[in-house]
Parts: C-alpha cells; structure tokens; sequence
C-alpha cells in the first residue's frame, strides 16, 4: 500500500476511534464526584498491585533493551524508565487527585438577570483532547487520571521508544474503566505515526492537542492542524546568584535543580552570577563537581575557576538534559533579566538572594510560567504543586500556564433559566435589567 493510501486508511480509522471516545466523554463527564474519586483510587491501588507491577516491569525492560541496542542518550534512558520511585509517585498523585474538590459541574457565577431569569456559569469538560508526549510512559497514569478528573475522553500517542510499556498501561488503565462499567474508549492508544497526523485532522472531533516535545516540534504540531494546541516545549531553566546569596543555601538549590533529575524539564541548565556573589558561586561550583556535573564557563567564570569548559554561545541556549552545566557572570540583576529574557523558554526561572527588593524585583519582571526565590526550580511539577498530576507544562500564556492540572482541562457553559422572558422587552425605554448576583451555594 501506498503512504497516501495508508494515511487515508488511518484517517477512516482514527475518525471512528475519535467519535467513539466522544461518546465515552460523556460517560466520564457524567459521573458523581464520588464515583470519579473510586475510578481514580482503583488505578492507584492497580498499579500497586505487585502481578501488575511485575508485567510493567517487563514491558519497560523491553524498551529499555531497545533503547541501549540502539545507542540512546542517557537523559532518554532516564525518561524512559518506568522505577519504582515513579510508579510510587504515580500512585500519590492519583490519591492527591481523588482527595482534590470536585470541580465538573460547579457553578463559579450566579446571576439574576431579572425576576426568574436567573444565569448560571457551570464549569464542563473540553470533550476529548489529543496528547502527543515524549519518551516517558509515567505520563499515561498521569494524564488519564487528570482525564478523569476533568471527564475528558483522551487519545494518548507516546513515542514510539516506550511502545511496550505505554500499552501495557493502557491495558491497566482499561481495566480498571471496564470494571467500573465504563466504555475503554475514554482512553485511546495511538500507535502508529500516521495515527497521529490523521488526528490532527480532526478538528470537528478533537476538542484541544497537548504537546509535549522540543520546541521545533510544538511548532510543527500547531502548523499542521486547526485544532487548538497546547505547548508544553523546552525548559532551558536558570539560577540567578545575586550578590546577597547565601553560599549554603545557594548550593543547595543549584544542586538539586541540577542533579535531582537531569533530564526533567524543570532542571537547571545554565548558572547566572554577578560581581558579588563570588562566595556563593564558589560554593555551587565545589558541590557540583562533587557531584561529577560537567561546567562550562564564561571568562569572567573561567577567571575565578580555571579547571572548568569553556562555554560557547551555543550553551546558554541548550537544554543539556543530563549532568552539564553552563556558567555565566551577569551584571547585576538587569544582566541577569536580559539574558533569561534573550535565551529563556519561558518556563521556569530562580533566584538566590537575601535582599527582599531584589527577588521582588526579579519575581516581578521575569516573563516565565514559574518564577521562585530561594527554592528549585525543580519544584515546578503538578504533583508537587498539589495538582495530584500534569498533562505538561506549558510555557505559552493563554488557556492555561505552567504545571496544567485539571482546571487546565476543563471550561465552561452558560446556563440560562427562564419564564419566557425575551431579550427585545430589555434595554432602553423597556425593562431594565436586576444583574444581581446570587450566592453560589443558593
């Protein structure tokens, strides 16, 4: 068969597969807070389950010996791991979601427009929503659990490198929907390349894309589709040292920025300093190496610091995603917002400082999604957020910005409740409206 003719046979397909878990959408959007919350603690206590684990594990293996035969970076390896760690993770974060207000069906907004015409906002599902993510098949659990949460019907397509292991959390994930009563369709997995492209033209079916990858990839996600897309690109991520910083503390957040997971999107990849902060610059440097963290300097750094790289200009716009790190000295706080402003990904950025005016003024002009003072930018995650989970990051400003949990997924209607009123009585030299708003819990 020709491409053409396998792209058009997954079209036909894809399309059948994109009305059917529109049909299940309305399965999960109709469930009782109550019932939401058991499907969502059936999953945690599935993957708990040592028989499940056991077949997890082998599928990942399976992945895993694929990735090595096939020379794969190191900071791949890591995102592709399923360790026990993450599926602990998981397992808490869909707890956390369980435990979390309902918020499908909630009314934000009561109004009397006018005696018995009485206007409601009530918070829905977007429908069904298309999510394209990388080499890490952890996102599965946490995205059809938020898909629960917000009683969104999904079609998942992973990278082909986690295959193994993102259908066999499908199939766990399935189960656990059959045995609730619930259709398996509210959770599709795509497989194939072209099963994707075919979705992308989907866009009387497919209410939102989430898509999570390089920048380059983003892009060509949102050129290639009139559905609404949301971007959960690049992390190039920075520590600001200002003069102020406490050398301890300082090194302990670089650190853990750095080496707690390398290869996530919320890790370090490039250390600002200004004159001043040489102390605690020093002190980053000695933990880093400690740590085996490759470092590349500018010459200001390298004057101060000799044995380290020196960094080119292609470093402070590269995501390492493993254990390197560029330097670079700044001057004073402007320097420091000129560079993040010129190679940031809008993601998340910190600063180390014991001057009050200084993070506030840092806090208050970084254009990022997540923006700490004396914290790792580590802490940028949905579950550490308290959002139970994420279906990504996303680094753009509208709909919905850093960590999206389940308010990112959902909308909202406008319910109006009437007595046969119509709108030509209203207006000048006719009724006037009341618009006065009612309590919530009326």
């Amino acid at each position: 068969m020709t491409s053409e003719g396998r792209i058009g046979e997954a079209m036909d397909e894809i399309a059948g597969v994109a009305r059917a878990a529109r049909r299940a959408s309305g399965a999960l959007a109709g469930l009782d807070a109550a019932a939401r919350g058991r499907l969502l603690i059936a999953l945690a206590d599935a993957l708990v389950d040592p028989i499940v684990r056991a077949r997890l594990r082998a599928a990942n293996e399976e992945d895993l010996a694929r990735a090595a035969a096939e020379g794969a970076p190191a900071a791949r390896a890591a995102r592709l791991a399923l360790t026990t760690g993450k599926l602990d993770t998981l397992v808490d974060g869909l707890r956390q979601l369980a435990a979390l207000p309902e918020q499908v069906g909630a009314v934000t907004l009561r109004r009397e427009l006018d005696e018995g015409l009485l206007l409601e906002r009530v918070v829905c599902p977007l429908g069904v929503l298309g999510v394209v993510f990388e080499a890490r098949p952890d996102a599965v659990p946490q995205i059809a659990g938020l898909a629960i949460k917000s009683g969104n019907a999904i079609l998942l397509k992973g990278g082909s490198e986690a295959l193994a292991s993102n259908r066999a959390l499908v199939g766990v994930i399935h189960g656990v929907l059959a045995a609730a009563g619930l259709p398996t369709e509210a959770v599709v997995h795509l497989e194939r390349r072209e099963d994707f492209s075919a979705m992308l033209a989907l866009d009387g079916l497919i209410d939102l894309v989430i898509a999570r990858g390089s920048g380059a990839f983003v892009e060509q996600v949102i050129a290639a589709t009139k559905i609404p897309v949301m971007g959960h690109a690049a992390g190039l991520c920075h520590v600001y040292l200002h003069a102020s910083a406490a050398p301890a503390m300082a090194a302990r957040i670089v650190v853990d920025a750095k080496c707690s997971y390398p290869a996530a999107c919320n890790a370090v990849e490039v250390l600002l300093w200004e004159p001043g902060a040489e102390a605690a610059l020093d002190a980053c440097v000695s933990a880093l190496q400690e740590r085996g963290v490759e470092l590349r300097g500018c010459a200001a750094t390298l004057a101060r610091h000799p044995g380290l790289v020196a960094a080119s200009e292609a470093d402070w716009a590269t995501e390492f995603g493993g254990l390197c790190l560029a330097i670079r000295q700044v001057e004073g706080i402007e320097g420091a917002l000129a560079q993040i402003e010129r190679y940031g990904s809008r993601h998340t950025e910190a600063i180390v400082a014991a001057d009050p005016a200084a993070a506030r003024r840092f806090l208050a002009a970084v254009d990022a999604a997540g923006v700490f003072h004396n914290a790792s930018t580590r802490f940028a995650d949905g579950y550490r957020y308290g959002l139970g989970a994420e279906v990504g990051i996303s680094t753009g400003k509208l709909h919905a910005r850093g960590p999206v949990g389940v308010e990112g997924l959902l909308t909202y209607r406008w319910l109006l409740r009437g007595e046969g009123q119509i709108s030509s009585e209203y207006g000048p030299g006719g009724r006037a409206f009341l618009h006065r708003d009612r309590a919530l819990d009326a």
